[in-house]
């Protein structure tokens, strides 16, 4: 008998006059009798810190790895709860002094470090609306982004000093106060200053302190209520200028309500015991999400260097509890744990793959992760869970579907609950996840979050039904953890928002346990010569299964009758290929190698036709691309999403090469 992990509270709608039809509304099985919502006693996510440093105050609470002479990292380096505490207060009343008051803007650039928190925790206790600005995107960027939020103070890391000078020209009406996270040069300060803007050290900063009692701080803070924006977020997007999503106190707050709920529930409440290891980007919702909830369990986190070749190196010094990553991560972890055990040897492989079946099938049984086989844990998955320092117990993955392959050998070998979620900026992080044990919701994003309501909303256009029986359509979501609107564009925040329902434009298909599948992003849609529709970012996730390949991006256009595509080729698949095939094994030669090209197209329709895709959803011509799509091209979004029409411009003459190519070919 299948169980249910949703309960409907809504039933469905017909289709009616230019609104299209939507299936039952839907939300978690805990939370049957009502969403859970913040308690009238709670106001800011400052009470989530001041909490924790109450209970905990000498616990390690933010960490990082300090440089030694021979510039090699050394250990990590604390700060306790109450050291942070303090820090904060000093830089809110530094704030006040300078004129920040409650409401107002305060920026946030740089990479993921303590000060980053601290700045955060002092907007928190002051009141103050923090704007993260991303340092993955341009100065033109930022500079867009502290005009339209009017940021009047920003707290800046080192190496980011220049870019926040470059555009203080355009910007300086609003913005009057630099904090450096570390130390400014006298010629930064001549240049700010010039433009009428004050640039302090981080140490200056701090020492601006409004109210002093004895040498200690002594201020009362600003009252704080729950409808106070928290942050105004802004989305990197794939097209247009960024936008800015408003997110209260309350939204915050409930939702890490909602994740400490579910994890409490389904796995092992964290704890001031449990180490985060923190990387994903600060100025994205899913990191800082995640870090207010660790914060609120008191738990310590730990700070990666910033450099992505050192990303395991990090982990093994510090030894966390729990690791959020993207789908790319994982998949290079898998990829590299994978390698590894086959270069062990036929006995040690056939070994693990005995093991690995002996797990699963137990697993699947219904025995919880801890459980399924404790000795072989210790015999031949140690070592797989050593990789991410041996400590880890709870494993979430997001921005993008992860591999349904990789997440079954995650969940088996890492001795770890891994659960994949959904979720948006919109949505305050997490809106679905799946839960940890069930097996059923693999390959899935699982459940609605225990603050949330979800249905499905046909789009006739695409042929998604969200009547039929395997209902589709676009996810629509209701309930306490929503955005508050776009900054600014009601225009934008009403196209998007429809009777109550914000309208996430990913294509969701419910499965029998309750779970949601993303299949399809609605506006990734368009119509090749013949009129067939293709919807693009299905196609690429099939094609993607192929081993061959580390990302593909399918272009196909309106006036041509099939598809194209450029693909950056997994680099030890296609040097392997070269020395079976007498070919040169310069990964960069080989991707100009005619014969490589080939091969590669070759294998791409042959895993499509595996994958039941249509005629005119095979490919004609790829072009090779040595490079990984990179922010730096801006070819990617910070969480690695496809930038569809800064592709189109970046390739444009390929493109037309590939149609050139495509046409001669025989049909």
């Amino acid at each position: 008998m299948s169980v249910t992990y949703t309960v409907k509270v809504e039933d469905s709608r017909p289709e009616s006059g230019k609104k299209p039809s939507a299936g039952p509304v839907y939300r978690c099985i805990y939370a049957k009798y009502g969403l859970l919502d913040l308690p009238d006693r709670m106001h800011s996510p400052w009470e989530f810190f001041s909490e924790s440093v109450k209970r905990n105050p000498n616990n390690r609470m933010l960490g990082r790895r300090q440089t030694t002479d021979s510039k090699q990292a050394g250990p990590y380096v604390w700060i306790t709860y109450q050291e942070a505490y303090d820090a904060a207060l000093r830089i809110g009343s530094a704030m006040r002094n300078q004129g920040v008051n409650p409401g107002d803007r305060c920026g946030i650039y740089g990479s993921n470090c303590p000060e980053w928190i601290i700045a955060m925790e002092a907007c928190n206790c002051q009141a103050v609306t923090y704007v993260p600005l991303y340092h993955t995107l341009g100065a033109n960027a930022v500079e867009f982004i502290v005009n339209h939020a009017e940021v009047a103070i920003a707290f800046v890391q080192e190496n980011k000093l220049p870019a926040i000078l470059s555009c203080l020209p355009a910007c300086c009406s609003y913005l009057k106060t630099i904090v450096s996270f570390a130390n400014v040069s006298s010629i930064q300060k001549k240049e700010a200053e010039e433009l009428g803007v004050s640039l302090f050290s981080w140490k200056e900063f701090s020492e601006l302190v409004a109210c002093f009692n004895n040498g200690s701080l002594d201020c009362e803070l600003p009252q704080k209520q729950k409808t106070d924006i928290c942050t105004i977020m802004y989305t990197s997007g794939t097209t247009g200028e960024p936008k800015g999503v408003i997110l209260t106190n309350k939204a915050i707050m409930t939702e890490v309500l909602s994740i400490d709920q579910l994890i409490e529930i389904t796995d092992k409440a964290c704890s001031e015991e449990d180490t985060y290891f923190s990387f994903l980007p600060l100025a994205h919702v899913y990191d800082q999400i995640m870090e207010t909830y660790f914060i609120k369990r008191g738990s310590s986190i730990g700070f990666w260097q910033g450099d992505v070749r050192y990303l395991m190196d990090d982990v093994q010094e510090l030894k966390p509890t729990a690791f959020c990553a993207v789908p790319r991560v994982y998949d290079r972890i898998y990829t590299g744990i994978v390698n590894k055990i086959a270069s062990g040897g036929l006995i040690r492989n056939k070994l693990f793959q005995y093991a690995y079946n002996y797990k699963l099938r137990n697993i699947e049984n219904g025995f919880p992760q801890d459980k399924a086989s404790p000795l072989l844990d210790k015999l031949v998955f140690d070592k797989v869970r050593q990789a991410l320092g041996g400590k880890v117990r709870l494993m979430l993955s997001g921005a993008a579907p992860l591999p349904r392959h990789v997440e079954e050998f995650l969940r088996v070998s890492c001795c770890s609950n891994l659960s994949q979620g959904y979720g948006l900026t919109e949505s305050c992080g997490g809106c679905f996840t799946s839960l940890a044990n069930v097996m059923s919701m693999i390959g899935t994003v699982g459940v609605p979050i225990t603050t949330i309501e979800a249905r499905l909303e046909s789009v006739p256009e695409m042929g998604y039904d969200a009547l039929s029986s395997v209902p589709r359509g676009e996810i629509c979501l209701r309930g306490n953890t929503l955005f508050s609107g776009y900054y600014k564009r009601q225009d934008l925040t009403d196209e998007v928002v429809i009777d109550g329902w914000f309208h996430t434009g990913d294509i969701g298909e419910l499965q029998s346990d309750g779970s949601m599948k993303i299949i399809d992003r609605k506006k990734n849609i368009f119509k090749l010569s013949q009129g067939e529709y293709v919807a693009v970012e299905n196609i690429e996730n099939t094609y993607s299964r192929c081993p061959l390949i580390a990302s593909i991006w399918v272009y196909g256009n309106s006036f041509e009758s099939f598809l194209v595509a450029v693909v950056v080729p997994e680099r030890k698949a296609l040097e392997d290929w070269g020395k079976e095939n007498g070919e040169a094994t310069d990964f960069k030669s080989l991707c100009e190698n005619p014969k490589a090209r080939k091969y590669i197209l070759n294998e791409l329709n042959s895993t499509g036709q595996t994958h039941h895709l249509r005629g005119f959803e095979l490919l004609k011509a790829v072009y090779l691309e040595p490079n990984p799509f990179d922010m730096e091209r801006d070819l990617v979004t910070p969480t690695f999403k496809l930038k569809r029409p800064q592709l189109l411009k970046y390739y444009k003459d390929r493109i037309d090469e590939l149609y050139s190519e495509g046409k001669g070919a025989k049909v």
